[in-house]
Protein backbone atom coordinates (compact mmCIF):
# COMPACT_ATOMS: atom_id res chain seq x y z
CA UNK A 1 0.00 0.00 0.00
CA UNK A 2 2.85 2.34 0.90
CA UNK A 3 4.43 1.65 -2.50
CA UNK A 4 1.17 2.56 -4.27
CA UNK A 5 0.94 5.80 -2.25
CA UNK A 6 4.53 6.69 -3.13
CA UNK A 7 3.85 6.09 -6.81
CA UNK A 8 0.70 8.25 -6.67
CA UNK A 9 2.48 11.05 -4.80
CA UNK A 10 5.36 10.89 -7.26
CA UNK A 11 2.99 11.07 -10.22
CA UNK A 12 1.06 13.98 -8.75
CA UNK A 13 4.30 15.81 -7.99
CA UNK A 14 5.49 15.30 -11.57
CA UNK A 15 2.17 16.58 -12.93
CA UNK A 16 2.38 19.62 -10.65
CA UNK A 17 5.89 20.43 -11.87
CA UNK A 18 4.81 20.08 -15.51
CA UNK A 19 1.80 22.31 -14.85
CA UNK A 20 3.94 24.93 -13.12
CA UNK A 21 6.50 24.83 -15.91
CA UNK A 22 3.77 25.31 -18.49
CA UNK A 23 2.30 28.24 -16.55
CA UNK A 24 5.74 29.74 -16.07
CA UNK A 25 6.52 29.35 -19.79
CA UNK A 26 3.27 30.97 -20.91
CA UNK A 27 3.51 33.77 -18.33
CA UNK A 28 6.93 34.76 -19.58
CA UNK A 29 5.60 35.74 -22.99
CA UNK A 30 3.63 38.91 -22.33
CA UNK A 31 4.97 40.62 -25.45
CA UNK A 32 1.52 41.44 -26.84
CA UNK A 33 -0.09 42.20 -23.48
CA UNK A 34 2.58 44.78 -22.58
CA UNK A 35 1.92 46.65 -25.82
CA UNK A 36 -1.85 46.45 -25.40
CA UNK A 37 -1.65 47.64 -21.77
CA UNK A 38 0.26 50.80 -22.66
CA UNK A 39 -1.86 51.37 -25.77
CA UNK A 40 0.98 51.99 -28.17
CA UNK A 41 3.62 50.21 -30.24
CA UNK A 42 7.05 51.86 -29.96
CA UNK A 43 9.03 51.31 -33.15
CA UNK A 44 12.78 51.90 -33.38
CA UNK A 45 14.13 53.02 -36.76
CA UNK A 46 16.82 55.04 -38.45
CA UNK A 47 15.01 57.46 -40.81
CA UNK A 48 17.89 57.61 -43.28
CA UNK A 49 16.84 54.68 -45.49
CA UNK A 50 14.62 56.11 -48.20
CA UNK A 51 12.36 54.62 -49.43
CA UNK A 52 12.01 52.45 -46.32
CA UNK A 53 12.14 55.25 -43.74
CA UNK A 54 13.03 58.89 -44.16
CA UNK A 55 11.93 62.34 -43.05
CA UNK A 56 9.95 64.76 -45.19
CA UNK A 57 7.52 67.63 -44.67
CA UNK A 58 3.88 66.57 -44.40
CA UNK A 59 1.47 69.51 -43.99
CA UNK A 60 4.44 71.62 -42.92
CA UNK A 61 5.53 69.14 -40.23
CA UNK A 62 8.74 67.08 -40.24
CA UNK A 63 7.43 63.52 -40.49
CA UNK A 64 8.94 60.02 -40.77
CA UNK A 65 7.50 58.22 -43.80
CA UNK A 66 8.37 55.20 -45.94
CA UNK A 67 7.60 51.55 -46.65
CA UNK A 68 8.71 50.34 -43.21
CA UNK A 69 6.55 53.04 -41.62
CA UNK A 70 3.47 51.70 -43.43
CA UNK A 71 4.28 48.13 -42.32
CA UNK A 72 4.64 49.30 -38.71
CA UNK A 73 1.30 51.11 -38.92
CA UNK A 74 -0.33 47.90 -40.16
CA UNK A 75 1.16 45.97 -37.22
CA UNK A 76 -0.13 48.56 -34.74
CA UNK A 77 -3.58 48.35 -36.33
CA UNK A 78 -3.56 44.55 -35.95
CA UNK A 79 -2.72 44.99 -32.25
CA UNK A 80 -5.36 47.70 -31.82
CA UNK A 81 -2.92 50.32 -30.53
CA UNK A 82 -1.36 53.59 -31.61
CA UNK A 83 2.11 53.66 -33.14
CA UNK A 84 5.07 55.75 -31.96
CA UNK A 85 8.24 56.03 -34.04
CA UNK A 86 11.54 56.44 -32.23
CA UNK A 87 14.27 57.83 -34.50
CA UNK A 88 17.93 56.97 -33.82
CA UNK A 89 21.19 55.98 -35.51
CA UNK A 90 21.13 52.54 -37.12
CA UNK A 91 23.71 51.03 -34.76
CA UNK A 92 21.33 51.78 -31.84
CA UNK A 93 18.14 50.42 -33.41
CA UNK A 94 18.50 46.80 -32.29
CA UNK A 95 19.94 47.62 -28.87
CA UNK A 96 16.87 49.75 -28.10
CA UNK A 97 14.73 46.63 -28.54
CA UNK A 98 17.05 44.58 -26.32
CA UNK A 99 16.93 47.26 -23.60
CA UNK A 100 13.13 47.50 -23.78
CA UNK A 101 13.04 51.11 -24.98
CA UNK A 102 11.28 49.93 -28.15
CA UNK A 103 8.83 47.08 -28.74
CA UNK A 104 10.04 46.29 -32.24
CA UNK A 105 12.67 47.49 -34.70
CA UNK A 106 11.91 47.87 -38.39
CA UNK A 107 14.61 49.65 -40.32
CA UNK A 108 15.80 47.57 -43.25
CA UNK A 109 17.13 44.99 -40.76
CA UNK A 110 18.52 41.70 -42.01
CA UNK A 111 17.88 38.63 -39.84
CA UNK A 112 21.42 37.26 -39.73
CA UNK A 113 22.27 34.10 -37.78
CA UNK A 114 24.17 36.15 -35.22
CA UNK A 115 21.24 38.51 -34.67
CA UNK A 116 18.82 35.58 -34.38
CA UNK A 117 20.72 34.44 -31.29
CA UNK A 118 19.71 37.65 -29.51
CA UNK A 119 16.40 38.64 -31.12
CA UNK A 120 13.24 37.09 -32.54
CA UNK A 121 12.52 37.98 -36.16
CA UNK A 122 9.36 38.00 -38.21
CA UNK A 123 9.02 36.39 -41.60
CA UNK A 124 11.05 38.32 -44.15
CA UNK A 125 9.17 41.00 -46.03
CA UNK A 126 11.67 42.33 -48.58
CA UNK A 127 14.79 40.94 -50.27
CA UNK A 128 17.67 43.38 -50.25
CA UNK A 129 19.91 43.94 -53.29
CA UNK A 130 23.13 45.83 -52.64
CA UNK A 131 24.93 48.11 -55.10
CA UNK A 132 27.89 50.48 -55.23
CA UNK A 133 27.46 54.21 -55.93
CA UNK A 134 30.38 55.99 -57.60
CA UNK A 135 30.97 59.32 -59.32
CA UNK A 136 29.37 59.29 -62.77
CA UNK A 137 32.59 60.66 -64.29
CA UNK A 138 34.42 57.54 -63.02
CA UNK A 139 31.72 55.00 -63.85
CA UNK A 140 33.78 53.24 -66.55
CA UNK A 141 36.51 52.42 -63.99
CA UNK A 142 34.32 50.26 -61.79
CA UNK A 143 32.93 47.08 -63.33
CA UNK A 144 34.14 44.29 -61.03
CA UNK A 145 34.48 43.82 -57.28
CA UNK A 146 38.27 44.11 -57.48
CA UNK A 147 38.00 47.45 -59.31
CA UNK A 148 38.04 49.15 -55.92
CA UNK A 149 41.14 47.33 -54.67
CA UNK A 150 43.30 49.73 -52.67
CA UNK A 151 40.58 52.41 -52.74
CA UNK A 152 38.24 53.70 -50.02
CA UNK A 153 34.61 52.56 -49.84
CA UNK A 154 32.08 53.90 -47.35
CA UNK A 155 29.42 51.79 -45.63
CA UNK A 156 27.02 52.42 -42.78
CA UNK A 157 28.27 51.32 -39.38
CA UNK A 158 26.50 48.21 -38.09
CA UNK A 159 24.71 47.50 -41.36
CA UNK A 160 24.66 44.39 -43.54
CA UNK A 161 26.24 46.51 -46.28
CA UNK A 162 29.30 46.94 -44.05
CA UNK A 163 29.68 43.16 -43.88
CA UNK A 164 29.01 42.74 -47.62
CA UNK A 165 31.69 45.29 -48.50
CA UNK A 166 34.29 43.69 -46.23
CA UNK A 167 33.67 40.23 -47.68
CA UNK A 168 33.13 41.02 -51.36
CA UNK A 169 35.14 44.14 -52.21
CA UNK A 170 38.53 42.45 -52.12
CA UNK A 171 41.37 44.70 -51.05
CA UNK A 172 39.23 47.83 -50.65
CA UNK A 173 39.64 50.03 -47.57
CA UNK A 174 36.23 49.97 -45.84
CA UNK A 175 35.29 53.13 -43.99
CA UNK A 176 32.29 52.78 -41.66
CA UNK A 177 30.25 55.94 -41.08
CA UNK A 178 27.05 56.55 -39.10
CA UNK A 179 24.88 58.50 -41.55
CA UNK A 180 24.04 57.80 -45.20
CA UNK A 181 24.18 61.50 -46.00
CA UNK A 182 27.71 61.65 -44.62
CA UNK A 183 28.78 58.79 -46.91
CA UNK A 184 27.33 60.52 -49.97
CA UNK A 185 29.09 63.78 -49.07
CA UNK A 186 32.39 61.91 -48.66
CA UNK A 187 31.93 60.41 -52.13
CA UNK A 188 31.06 63.73 -53.77
CA UNK A 189 34.08 65.42 -52.15
CA UNK A 190 36.43 62.64 -53.24
CA UNK A 191 37.21 61.36 -49.75
CA UNK A 192 35.95 57.89 -50.75
CA UNK A 193 35.63 56.23 -54.17
CA UNK A 194 32.43 54.31 -53.60
CA UNK A 195 29.46 53.84 -51.28
CA UNK A 196 27.66 50.52 -50.71
CA UNK A 197 23.90 50.88 -50.21
CA UNK A 198 20.68 48.92 -50.66
CA UNK A 199 19.43 49.42 -54.23
CA UNK A 200 16.23 51.47 -53.67
CA UNK A 201 18.12 53.75 -51.28
CA UNK A 202 20.96 54.13 -53.78
CA UNK A 203 18.51 54.91 -56.58
CA UNK A 204 17.03 57.69 -54.46
CA UNK A 205 20.43 59.35 -53.94
CA UNK A 206 21.40 58.99 -57.60
CA UNK A 207 18.09 60.53 -58.69
CA UNK A 208 18.90 63.59 -56.57
CA UNK A 209 22.60 63.82 -57.49
CA UNK A 210 23.28 63.99 -61.22
CA UNK A 211 27.03 63.59 -60.62
CA UNK A 212 26.57 60.10 -59.13
CA UNK A 213 25.74 56.72 -60.68
CA UNK A 214 25.32 53.06 -59.75
CA UNK A 215 28.33 50.99 -60.80
CA UNK A 216 28.06 47.74 -62.77
CA UNK A 217 29.77 45.91 -59.90
CA UNK A 218 27.71 42.84 -58.98
CA UNK A 219 27.41 42.11 -55.27
CA UNK A 220 26.07 38.72 -54.23
CA UNK A 221 22.91 38.47 -52.16
CA UNK A 222 22.16 35.79 -49.60
CA UNK A 223 19.45 34.73 -47.18
CA UNK A 224 20.73 37.29 -44.68
CA UNK A 225 19.99 40.10 -47.15
CA UNK A 226 16.23 39.85 -46.58
CA UNK A 227 14.55 42.35 -44.26
CA UNK A 228 12.52 41.35 -41.19
CA UNK A 229 10.99 42.90 -38.06
CA UNK A 230 13.10 42.47 -34.92
CA UNK A 231 11.56 41.74 -31.50
CA UNK A 232 12.88 40.83 -28.05
CA UNK A 233 13.88 37.18 -27.69
CA UNK A 234 10.91 35.07 -26.57
CA UNK A 235 8.21 37.25 -28.17
CA UNK A 236 6.24 34.26 -29.41
CA UNK A 237 2.79 35.85 -29.30
CA UNK A 238 3.99 39.12 -30.83
CA UNK A 239 5.83 37.31 -33.62
CA UNK A 240 2.65 35.41 -34.47
CA UNK A 241 0.69 38.65 -34.87
CA UNK A 242 3.46 40.39 -36.81
CA UNK A 243 3.81 37.42 -39.17
CA UNK A 244 0.07 37.51 -39.77
CA UNK A 245 0.33 41.13 -40.93
CA UNK A 246 3.37 40.52 -43.15
CA UNK A 247 1.78 37.49 -44.82
CA UNK A 248 -1.32 39.54 -45.58
CA UNK A 249 0.68 42.48 -46.97
CA UNK A 250 2.88 40.23 -49.12
CA UNK A 251 -0.09 38.28 -50.49
CA UNK A 252 -1.80 41.50 -51.59
CA UNK A 253 1.48 42.95 -53.01
CA UNK A 254 1.09 45.89 -50.64
CA UNK A 255 4.77 45.92 -49.60
CA UNK A 256 5.98 46.38 -53.19
CA UNK A 257 3.42 49.17 -53.53
CA UNK A 258 4.69 50.80 -50.30
CA UNK A 259 8.27 50.73 -51.61
CA UNK A 260 7.31 52.20 -54.98
CA UNK A 261 5.16 54.98 -53.48
CA UNK A 262 7.84 55.86 -50.93
CA UNK A 263 10.54 55.85 -53.60
CA UNK A 264 8.54 58.32 -55.72
CA UNK A 265 8.02 60.51 -52.65
CA UNK A 266 11.72 60.41 -51.72
CA UNK A 267 12.74 61.48 -55.22
CA UNK A 268 10.25 64.33 -55.36
CA UNK A 269 10.91 65.63 -51.83
CA UNK A 270 13.67 68.09 -51.07
CA UNK A 271 16.85 67.03 -49.28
Amino acid sequence: MKIVKKVLVGALTALSLISLAACSSSSKDDSVKKIEDKGKLVVAMNPEFAPFEFKTLVNGKDTIVGADVEIAKAIAKELGVKVEFSAMSFNNVLSSVQSGKADIAISGISATKERQKVYDFSETYYESVNVVIVKKSELAKYKKTDSLKGLSVATQKGSIQEDVAKKQLTGAKIISLVQNGEMINELKSGQVNGVVLEKPIAEGYVAKNSDLAIAQIKLKSGASDSYAVAMPKGSTSLKKRVDKVIKKLKKSNKIDAFVKEAYNLSVSSKE
